[in-house]
């Protein structure tokens, strides 16, 4: 008996069968990746409707009928609010790279208006004054997508609320407008059936937007925490890395342009609390305010500082921190201790990057530059293609699902490894009365440092186990009083690594 073939399975090649799954293979190919080459009609195939046949996308109804993305069908309407830094950047890349946006959204994307405070002020080459009013509402009623860049709350949220009042989809890079009324905005956007866009509020270039919700929509996110503002970083890495004092380095950064006159917004953690605001709602689901976040800012950080957290094996980063607890979730923003061995640690000058833990996908980081004028027109133009794409197929943004409700764990219920330095009196027995007080209140203690003292004092760096905020409090409120402690001096947060 003859033993059976080894060879593999292969369909004849004139058969039927083959030519239809060839035909498949090339509707396939058209889909996925949505190129205009699309090759020779297949004589498998019924005529199609359109040049390459049917081709399904998301939110579009089984049977629809849609050209391949690469075909421009329709000229899509853009109107810029504002033309600073980002805006004029925007302009130029939407010209300069018309060709391969219009390839990726399937439509030619116009510039119609732009909206400007002042109509006189000196523009790049590259903005056509002939678009330029001083009335937003021109560029609205004009637009199918409107891009917000002006900044602030008001009249930013009148303006988009009206734009999709229009029809219009709406993409902003406004991170305080959406920190104070983000969950009106997204109802509003999804009553009237348009689409609004922020990538560019959180991290500039870094998608941790789009990562939050879209690549994650299917995992249970644990912890979200990283360096969202660049400004600070910088400081902090030029105290870390040059032994810089705090003004020598804010007024370094200033000089390089990545501090504004009034550095307030960003040395008080400010902005970095905005974006953790967003997100938290991303990642838990939740409706989260900025006032639901705790903030500390790091003027009080010293080159001393920065020194005992070296010797610790950790640096110095302002981080934003929202992590899901038992009970709720935690929102933090200030000056934390991060080990040498954690991936923030590395993270150098006026870069950002995200931490997320999910509980599927495990550890996932971000990582990028976080302003500037270029990264942050390609986060705006990314969300540009997205919102005209959905103008050709028919699709539409995901939508912003806020179904938990989450408590918000007020800053004492909060839980964090702890450092804490303070100056004692240099007397035998002070050692064992401040680790008691720590274990009194329920506070363990991890390691103790004692630093050289002079003038019959010195200086103790206690580093805890996690521990309750609350129970800290309370063991420094009794250390503050106690007569063999000089004074307290700064309490930081310890990242675990």
């Amino acid at each position: 008996m003859r033993p059976p073939s080894s060879r593999p399975f292969a369909i004849p090649r004139r058969s039927p069968a083959r030519r239809r799954a060839q035909a498949l293979l090339t509707r396939f190919r058209r889909a996925a990746r949505g190129s205009s080459l699309a090759s020779r009609p297949d004589p498998a195939l019924p005529e199609p409707a359109g040049a390459h046949g049917p081709v399904l996308t998301r939110g579009v109804r089984p049977g629809k009928l849609l050209p391949a993305k690469g075909e421009c069908v329709k000229d899509v309407r853009i109107g810029l609010l504002g033309c600073g830094t980002v805006g004029t950047q925007v302009a130029r890349l939407l010209e300069e790279q018309s060709q391969d946006l219009a390839a990726r959204s399937g439509a030619r994307l116009k510039v119609v208006a732009i909206a400007v405070r002042d109509l006189e002020a000196p523009r790049d080459p590259a903005i056509d004054r002939g678009l330029l009013t001083d009335d937003p509402h021109r560029v609205i009623s004009q637009a199918d997508i409107v891009i917000e860049l002006i900044g602030g709350v008001e009249p930013a949220r009148s303006l988009i609320l009206e734009a999709f009042r229009t029809g219009a989809s709406v993409v902003t890079g406004n991170k305080a407008l959406l920190a104070a009324h983000g969950p009106e905005l997204y109802q509003a956007a999804a009553a009237a059936g348009v689409d609004l866009y922020y990538e560019a509020a959180v991290a500039g270039a870094v998608p941790v937007v789009y990562g939050l919700r879209e690549s994650l929509a299917g995992d249970r996110i644990m912890a979200v925490l990283g360096i969202v503002n660049g400004t600070t970083n910088y400081i902090l890495d030029e105290m870390t890395t040059k032994g810089m004092d705090f003004g020598e380095a804010l007024a370094k950064a200033q000089e390089l342009g990545y501090a504004e006159a009034d550095p307030s917004a960003d040395v008080d953690g400010l902005d970095a609390a905005a974006k953790c605001a967003i997100l938290a709602s991303l990642a838990f689901h939740t409706r989260v305010a900025l006032d639901d976040v705790h903030v500390h800012g790091i003027r009080h950080i010293t080159a001393d500082d920065v020194a005992t957290a070296a010797r610790s094996g950790c640096v110095v980063k302002l981080i934003a921190s929202a992590k899901r607890r038992p009970d709720g979730i935690e929102l933090h923003v200030g000056p934390t201790l991060v080990p040498a061995t954690h991936p923030l640690a590395s993270v150098h000058g006026p870069f950002n990057a995200i931490v997320i833990e999910a509980e599927a996908a495990d550890r996932l980081m971000f990582y990028g530059r976080g302003a500037g004028g270029a990264p942050t027109a390609s986060a705006v133009l990314s969300d540009v293609v997205a919102a005209a794409s959905h103008r050709v197929d028919g699709g539409h943004a995901p939508r912003e699902l806020v179904y938990a409700d989450l408590r918000v764990l007020a800053p004492q219920e909060g839980r964090s490894r702890f450092q804490v330095e303070f100056t004692v009196l240099d007397e035998v027995g002070v050692l064992t009365r401040v680790t008691s007080a720590f274990a009194s209140h329920g506070v363990s203690i991890r390691s103790v440092v004692q630093g050289v003292g002079e003038g019959g004092l010195a200086r103790l760096t206690a580093t805890t186990h996690e521990a309750c905020q609350a129970d800290l409090e309370a063991t420094l409120a009794e250390l503050s009083s106690a007569p063999f402690v000089a004074e307290v001096h700064h309490v930081n947060r310890v990242e675990e690594s």
